[in-house]
């Protein structure tokens, strides 16, 4: 009884293994600046490339800031006279970019990330807690992340995991 199910899941991994060496052709050769980004512990040659396809031009963004804005990882505003209530993101930019730097955002903060300034960044926003906290920090490590992944791609440096930690004597900013 279990032969087809299993003959099924033997057919299905085998085509998901052929997709993963096509997005990993098409994200080495003719799109290099994907491996800028994929130094980032977590990111992987489709979020590499999804970034890449979707900014086009990385020199369109005057601050790296702003990319997170563009992508729709940022709260949106509701201001009227004295007040400015908390707001969920905006969602305005490209969806399946937004939930791939999402997943990348879990995968950094889950069991398997490693330490960098990313995940400080994340747990400190976590620690304050609420019943939104981790959700809260999940889409700011994504924000973040977003921002240092325009950064690598304009500047071309290496990858610090743990460049504020080390810049500013163990506390990350």
């Amino acid at each position: 009884m279990l032969e087809p199910i299993l003959q099924t899941i033997s057919a299905l991994t085998t085509q998901i293994r052929d997709y993963d060496r096509k997005i990993e052709a098409v994200a080495g050769e003719p799109y290099p600046e994907t491996k800028l980004l994929r130094q980032v512990k977590g990111v992987g040659p489709l979020t590499a490339l999804a970034f890449v396809l979707t900014l086009e031009d990385p020199y369109r963004f005057r601050d790296s800031r702003t990319v997170g804005a563009y992508l729709g990882l940022v709260p949106s505003k509701d201001q009227s006279g004295g007040r400015d209530p908390q707001q969920h993101i905006s969602k305005r930019g490209d969806e399946m970019l937004r939930r791939l730097l999402v997943s990348c955002a879990h995968y950094i903060l889950g069991p398997f990330g490693e330490d960098s300034d990313l995940r400080r960044h994340g747990e400190k926003i976590a620690s304050r807690g609420g019943k939104n906290a981790k959700k809260r920090a999940i889409v700011a490590v994504a924000r973040k992340l977003s921002v240092l992944m325009h950064r690598l791609w304009i500047t071309g440096e290496e990858y610090e995991p743990l460049y504020n930690a080390n810049r500013y004597g163990g506390e990350a900013a």
